[in-house]
C-alpha cells in the first residue's frame, strides 16, 4: 500500500471523527433545548366582576412551601397596578427576598396583583373640576372598584387560597389616592395600608377635608398605615399644590383622630421621586409592618 493511500485513509478517519463529534455536540445541544422549561413566578387567574361588569385579571404569587392540603395559612398582600409589566414582579421579589428564613423580615405571604384596566376610572371618586372631567371622562368610579374588592375579590381569594385574615393593600399615585379613600370610608377592608405618593390633589384635595371613619369611636380594628412620599414637587393642578405637603397633611389628619387602634408611620424619601419611590417605599414599609419579625 502506497503512502498516498495511507494518507487518504487517515484523512477519511479524521473527517469521520470530526463529523461524529459535531453530530454528538449537536444532539447534546438539541437535548438541552428540549429540556428547557419556563420560569414560573406565579399563576394568572380571571374573575368575572358583577360590580365592574367585566373580567379582571389577577397575577397571584404563592410562597415557597405553599401546599393546598396542609394546615398552614398565609397573609395576603393585595397590589394595585399589579400587571406583569407594572409592579407585580418587583414587589413579589421584595416579598420573596424578605421572607427568606435567614432574613425573616416578612412572613411568607400570598401576593395578589390586580391588573390595571382603567386606573383613572377605578382609582378616583367624582370630581367637580370641569377640566379634569373633560381630560379624563371615565373617572369617578372608585366606589364600584372598592365594592369589587370587598364583595368579590377578597371572598374569591379567601375561598381559593389558604389565608389567615391578615390583609395588606399597596398602591402609588392614584392608587395611593384610592387606598386613602378606602382608609377613610371603608377602613375594615384591610389591616395594613401602604400609601405611596398619594395623588391627594384630586378634586382640589377634597378628600383631606372629609371626616374619616377611623375617627369614629366605634372603629376598633387594629390598623397600620404607612405613608411615603419623595421629593416630588408641584401637582398637575390649576391651583398649585405640593405632593410632600399633601402627604404630610394626610399623616396629620390621621394623627388627629387620636384613635389608639391606628399605628402610623410617615416616611419622607428625599432621594426618590414620583417615578422611583415605590420599590424603596415598599421595602421600608415591611420594617414598619413587621417589627417583631425583624428583631427575631
Amino acid at each position: 500500500m502506497t503512502q498516498q493511500v495511507y494518507t487518504r485513509k487517515a484523512f477519511f478517519i479524521i473527517a469521520l471523527i470530526i463529523s461524529c463529534l459535531s453530530a454528538s455536540a449537536q444532539t447534546k445541544k438539541q437535548k438541552e433545548i428540549a429540556v428547557a422549561k419556563p420560569f414560573v413566578l406565579g399563576v394568572v387567574r380571571e374573575i368575572q366582576s358583577k360590580e365592574l361588569a367585566e373580567k379582571r385579571i389577577l397575577n397571584i404569587y404563592l410562597p415557597e412551601g405553599y401546599k393546598q392540603n396542609d394546615t398552614t395559612r398565609y397573609p395576603v398582600i393585595y397590589l394595585l397596578d399589579g400587571s406583569a409589566d407594572e409592579d407585580f414582579i418587583h414587589v413579589v421579589g421584595l416579598v420573596q427576598f424578605n421572607s427568606f428564613e435567614w432574613i425573616n423580615q416578612v412572613p411568607k405571604s400570598i401576593v395578589v396583583g390586580i391588573a390595571t384596566v382603567d386606573r383613572r376610572r377605578d382609582f378616583t371618586f367624582p370630581t367637580t373640576i370641569e377640566a379634569d372631567k373633560k381630560r379624563f371622562p371615565t373617572t369617578g368610579q372608585s366606589d364600584r372598584f372598592m365594592a369589587f374588592i370587598g364583595n368579590e375579590l377578597q371572598p374569591f381569594i379567601e375561598k381559593q387560597y389558604k389565608t389567615n385574615g391578615s390583609k395588606t393593600i399597596i398602591g402609588q399615585s392614584l392608587g395611593g389616592l384610592l387606598i386613602t379613600e378606602m382608609l377613610f370610608k371603608k377602613p375594615s377592608l384591610f389591616n395594613n395600608y401602604v400609601i405611596v405618593s398619594p395623588s391627594l390633589w384630586w378634586n382640589n384635595g377634597s378628600l383631606l377635608n372629609e371626616k374619616p371613619k377611623i375617627a369614629e369611636s366605634s372603629f376598633d380594628q387594629p390598623t397600620q398605615v404607612y405613608i411615603a412620599v419623595g421629593k416630588e414637587g408641584l401637582t398637575p393642578t390649576e391651583i398649585p399644590r405640593v405632593m410632600e405637603v399633601d402627604a404630610n397633611l394626610l399623616a396629620e389628619k390621621i394623627k388627629e383622630t387620636k384613635n389608639k387602634n391606628i399605628k402610623l408611620y410617615f416616611d419622607y424619601l428625599p432621594r426618590e421621586n414620583h417615578a422611583t419611590i415605590l420599590h424603596q417605599a415598599v421595602s421600608n414599609s415591611f420594617r414598619f409592618l413587621y417589627p417583631v419579625t425583624a428583631k427575631e
